[in-house]
C-alpha cells in the first residue's frame, strides 16, 4: 500500500465518507490559521502605509481602508470561529483539530 506523507496519519487508508470526515476538520483549522496570518500582514501593511503617508490625504485614506478591511476580516474570522465552536458544542463533534502526522494542533 502506498502512503502519502502529506496526508498525515489521520487520513491514511481512509476512503469515501471516512476520508471526508477526517479531511474537513483539517481544512477548517488550516483555513482559520491562514486567515489569521493574512490578517496580520494586512494590518502590518496598513500600519506601514499609514506611517509612511507623510500627511498625504489619499495615502492616509488608503491606509485607513486597509486597516478597516483587516479589522473587518478579523471580525468575520472570529465570528466564523464562534459559529464553529457552537456547532462543535451543539453536535458534539470536533472540527478544529488539525492532525498532520506528528503535529497535532487543537
Amino acid at each position: 500500500m502506498l502512503t502519502n506523507p502529506a496526508l498525515g496519519s489521520g487520513l491514511q487508508g481512509k476512503t469515501g465518507p471516512g476520508f471526508f470526515a477526517a479531511l474537513l476538520p483539517s481544512l477548517v483549522g488550516l483555513g482559520l490559521l491562514i486567515g489569521a496570518i493574512v490578517f496580520f500582514f494586512v494590518l502590518l501593511m496598513g500600519s506601514i502605509q499609514w506611517i509612511t503617508s507623510g500627511g498625504d490625504k489619499q495615502a492616509l485614506e488608503g491606509a485607513r481602508s486597509k486597516l478597516t478591511n483587516g479589522l473587518m476580516g478579523l471580525v468575520i474570522l472570529f465570528a466564523t470561529f464562534a459559529v464553529i465552536q457552537f456547532i462543535e458544542f451543539f453536535f458534539d463533534i470536533n472540527i478544529l483539530t488539525l492532525d498532520i502526522g506528528p503535529l497535532v494542533i487543537q
